[in-house]
């Protein structure tokens, strides 16, 4: 007989997957792949974390403060009333009609030698002009008092414009001339523009007579 090549055997390792599983060995169920995990959500305000306590109540205001014997209605509060402006000093200077313009020029040079300064100070005579204001009226009454409204340097004037000199620091009086109702009206006015010290050169009877016993 010929000889016929021997058929090779297959064996059952070779063969493809077994669809019964080996003896004594339990089938695995396969995992499934993970997917792509789902991009989160924006977590809401509203919704407080877990473990972590939300926000609390809100606090009460503070009661507005209320004033004594209102109803329960607060009340704004008053504005501060303004202080009176407080009265000059008043110096008098004991002088007779004919010496008180010279007691005036030494209590001018004493208040500038004191340190204050010449627009500090207001001059009024109820007599006879003074020799400054005279010579200074002589360029004109425009010229004049644009000296006064500069307030550089001291200013003279008679007693009856005495309601428009602006007032200033110092004033002093200069009682040369005149009766008691010179006196009577421009001694008062006179304290009124004195806003620090007003100085009076005259006789003490005629001025304590007009502004009082406490000068």
């Amino acid at each position: 007989m010929p000889l016929f090549p021997e058929e090779p055997q297959i064996h059952e390792r070779a063969q493809g997957p077994s669809a019964t599983p080996a003896t004594g060995r339990t089938a695995q169920t396969p995992r499934p792949v993970p997917g792509p995990r789902p991009v989160p959500g924006p977590r809401s305000a509203a919704t407080p974390r877990p473990g972590r306590p939300g926000p609390g109540p809100a606090r009460p205001a503070p009661p507005a403060q209320r004033s004594a014997g209102s109803a329960g209605v607060p009340q704004a509060p008053r504005p501060a009333t303004p202080s009176a402006p407080s009265a000059p000093k008043i110096q008098l200077t004991p002088a007779s009609v004919d010496g008180a313009l010279d007691a005036a020029d030494e209590t001018v040079d004493v208040l500038l030698d004191s340190g204050r300064a010449p627009g500090d100070i207001l001059v009024l005579t109820t007599g006879e002009q003074h020799p400054w204001a005279t010579h200074e009226l002589s360029f004109g009454e425009t010229a004049y008092w644009a000296q006064h409204d500069a307030r550089e340097d001291v200013f003279f004037a008679d007693a009856a414009a005495v309601a428009r000199a602006q007032p200033r620091p110092v004033v002093v009086v200069v009682v040369n001339g005149g009766g008691d109702e010179v006196y009577a009206r421009v001694l008062p006015a006179a304290r009124e523009r004195a806003t620090a010290l007003l100085v009076v050169c005259g006789d003490p009877e005629r001025v304590n007579a007009v502004l009082g016993a406490g000068v």
